[in-house]
């Protein structure tokens, strides 16, 4: 495994934001992320995991410890169950089951998430969630130590899982699915839906907000208060998802910090509801 200078944040950034990363390395299989574990804590580094980088707001000053781009990327079959290295792309499930006639992860098409990105945050859509079918994670602490976890031992609520106050590294996922002959129909109509009202073809990180309840969304109370097209920057709401904020070129996560401040004042003050950023912001400390 070989460990680099001078590669940059954006380049793992569906937004395509972010500085400089102190040191970075991919990680492909289990002995190299111990490896790189073993180095971040040697040096006293702190340590990143990235997949597709979707979800994340990285700061324009880059990230002063190990970036780990997380690259484990596999898929075994047992019946109607599936496990899945947490450097696949959940899209990517989602088409192979359904493909299957498995039914449980049709929800995944289009989704810009590794395996391990979509278990980190609970990736939902359509009504459905990661932690709908989940049945196990193996995950490595940061210092070493290797531990499966049930599905039953692990609190998922909205666009949150236990992982995100730990410190470690998911390496594989198994999800526990259902024989079904409708679900690659039914994929199929969640991807041809997703291309009609999400900006697919912008650089985003998918929806910026959580939404306030089931019944009221982020990008309907966003398009309420009149702000497709505001603009700070090269950040910029989308005409077409008002939820997605997209880089129309050169913009620094300052320009949409900004925005999301902005967005958020206008919609308390018309409406009272105060939005929370789903996105996650990485700070360079």
């Amino acid at each position: 495994m070989q460990f680099q200078k001078g590669r940059y944040l954006s380049e793992f950034s569906t937004f395509g934001i972010g500085g400089e990363i102190h040191l970075f390395a991919e990680v492909r299989e289990l002995a190299e992320v111990l490896e790189a574990l073993a180095y971040a804590n040697t040096h006293n580094l702190p340590f990143l995991v990235v997949g597709k980088g979707s979800n994340c707001l990285f700061d324009d000053r880059g990230f002063p410890g190990l970036v780990l781009l997380n690259k484990m990327d596999f898929c075994t079959w047992d019946g109607p169950r599936v496990t899945a290295g947490a450097g696949m792309r959940f899209s990517l499930l989602g088409v192979q089951t359904a493909r299957k006639g498995l039914s449980g992860l049709e929800f995944a098409s289009g989704i810009p998430a590794t395996v391990g990105g979509a278990v980190f945050m609970n990736a939902g859509a359509n009504g459905r969630e990661t932690c709908d079918t989940l049945h196990s994670v193996t995950y490595i602490h940061a210092n070493g130590t290797t531990q499966e976890f049930s599905r039953g031992e692990l609190a998922f609520r909205y666009r949150h899982s236990p992982f995100q106050q730990m410190q470690g590294v998911i390496v594989s996922a198994t999800f526990a699915l259902t024989p079904q002959e409708e679900a690659r129909a039914k994929q199929l109509q969640i991807v041809e839906y997703r291309m009609k009202t999400q900006p697919l073809k912008e650089k985003s990180a998918g929806c910026i907000f959580r939404n306030p309840s089931p019944t009221r969304t982020a990008g309907a109370l966003i398009d309420q208060c009149g702000l497709k097209g505001l603009q700070v920057g090269g950040a910029k709401v989308s005409e077409i998802h008002a939820n997605f904020i997209i880089n129309t070129g050169g913009a620094r996560s300052a320009d949409v910090e900004e925005l999301i401040q902005i967005i958020q004042e206008r919609v308390h003050a018309q409406t009272g509801i105060h939005l929370e950023p789903e996105v996650r912001r990485i700070h360079a400390n």
